[in-house]
């Protein structure tokens, strides 16, 4: 519902609300006054009836029926009953003090008037009234009805249904300031954090999420609001992302380019090294030829490792070229194990192998695999500092017709807030590592068709896992 609609329906139901109070009360009101004039009439009825009675009687008892019946008939606005005859004296009184005074018979006007008299003792009426009534037997006037009347009832309940309307039309009104401040509240509060919300964007925070709690003009400005940050959220991480590419783009251009002019000096020194081994080392004393051997095979060691540090540059400055063949996987193991055995036998490192005797061949480019074997192999054992076992392990999965490749070390294990960074180029978190070796990795599986999983527990090891598809 809009909230135009909602406005309208609510001032709409004040005004009803108000009208039928009102209308109720006054209904209230003239049934009240209405009943409290019946009420008088009749006892203005009955006290003529009383008169007439008495005047046309020739009893001598008749004050003390007026007295009687004045008592009860106070109550209803009666105070004063008089009989006077035509000569203007007053033959009975319910004050019988008044009994054989005169009055003016000129001066008696027919009806109900207003009494000269300012008022009566203990009464709060500002006026008494006076209700002269002929009695006429036939054609002979026998005299005059003098009643004195209090309206003290009728103002009373005036007064009170006056009041009772004041006070409903303060509460309607009350009502409607309440309604005033629920609705200003309830409307201006999720603007003001919209505001708030607003300026967290501006301010560059993009995670704001405004909730949608209504399906009027606020919450169609809440989710367009939401769209707006959706919208916002894809084009910064798209500039990220074009960001990435051209800054990853230009380094691997460099990168190709210095790695192709460090692999010729390189390829000088393994080969100058092989030649110090052959033919220089030979005429040395025993005791120098084991330690000049054991200085060059070092010296190896560290060329080959920085010429792996530039293959793995090379490769990923340029765009890949599989060229698959078929062959078996423990076979490739086997080639490559030898490679790293002597730098993790220093480290007190085994490597074990769990595949099935009948794996089948798998195909695949097989040197960008041996790429990845090499990749895990060494950052398992940069992860084992007090030595332990590398488990490479393989099955096939014939109903995915995928094969599983894992790698299972015993290290330190991987941080869970570093387990979406380790893919990511030049992430690492080794003093002299590059955070090429499990980017490049990834994206030779990616290649392939296939995916990279890892899982990991701090102080137990890491698990990598390459789900490669089995070509068809």
């Amino acid at each position: 519902m809009k909230l135009n609609t909602k406005l309208v329906i609510i001032m709409m139901s004040l005004l009803v609300i108000a009208i039928l109070t009102l209308f109720a009360m006054n209904q209230y009101s003239q049934n009240d006054l209405v009943h409290e004039i019946q009420e008088s009439s009749t006892e203005v009825s009955k006290a003529i009836q009383l008169s007439v009675e008495d005047l046309t009687s020739e009893a001598d008892d008749q004050s003390s029926r007026l007295t009687e019946y004045l008592k009860g008939a106070r109550d209803k606005g009666i105070h004063e009953i008089n009989i006077i005859d035509n000569e203007g004296e007053i033959i009975n009184s319910s004050d019988p003090a008044k009994v054989g005074k005169k009055r003016e018979i000129r001066k008696l006007e027919k009806g109900l008037r207003a009494s000269s008299l300012r008022g009566v003792a203990g009464s709060s009426s500002m006026r008494p009234y006076d209700l002269v009534v002929p009695v006429i037997v036939g054609d002979e006037q026998l005299g005059y009805v003098q009643i004195n009347l209090l309206l003290d009832n009728i103002s009373t309940i005036q007064h009170a249904n006056f009041l009772r309307r004041l006070v409903a039309t303060s509460l309607v009104f009350m009502l409607g300031i309440f309604l005033t401040f629920y609705l200003a509240r309830r409307y201006t509060r999720p603007i003001h954090r919209l505001a708030e919300n607003v300026k967290r964007v501006s301010a560059g925070d993009l995670s704001v999420t405004f909730p949608v709690e209504t399906r009027d003009e606020i919450g169609d400005l809440a989710e367009s609001f939401n769209e707006m940050v959706g919208k916002l959220r894809e084009r910064e991480a798209l500039e990220k992302r074009l960001y990435e590419a051209e800054h990853l783009s230009k380094v691997g251009q460099l990168a190709s380019g210095i790695a192709h002019e460090i692999r010729n000096p390189l390829n000088y020194i393994s080969l100058a090294i092989d030649h110090l081994k052959s033919d220089i080392l030979s005429d040395c004393s025993e005791q120098r030829r084991k330690e000049a051997e054991t200085l060059t095979d070092k010296i190896k060691e560290e060329v080959r490792r920085a010429n792996y540090m530039v293959l793995n540059f090379m490769n990923y400055g340029r765009p890949l070229k599989l060229r698959i063949t078929t062959f078996a996987y423990p076979h490739l193991v086997e080639k490559v194990v030898p490679l790293l055995r002597e730098k993790l036998d220093e480290q007190k490192i085994a490597i074990v192998t769990d595949m099935p005797d009948d794996l089948p061949p798998m195909q695949a480019d097989q040197e960008l695999l041996r790429n990845c074997l090499f990749n895990f192999v060494t950052n398992a054992g940069q992860a084992m500092h007090d030595g332990g076992r590398i488990t490479l392990g393989a099955r096939y999965d014939g109903e995915r017709n995928v094969f599983l490749l894992t790698c299972t070390d015993q290290g330190k294990g991987i941080a869970p807030e570093e387990l979406d960074k380790i893919f990511q180029p030049y992430f690492t978190t080794k003093e002299a590592g590059i955070g090429l070796g499990l980017a490049i990795t990834e994206r030779i599986v990616k290649e392939h068709g296939g995916e990279i999983t890892v899982a990991s527990s701090l102080g137990e090891g890491t698990t990598f896992t390459m789900v490669l598809p089995q070509k068809v």
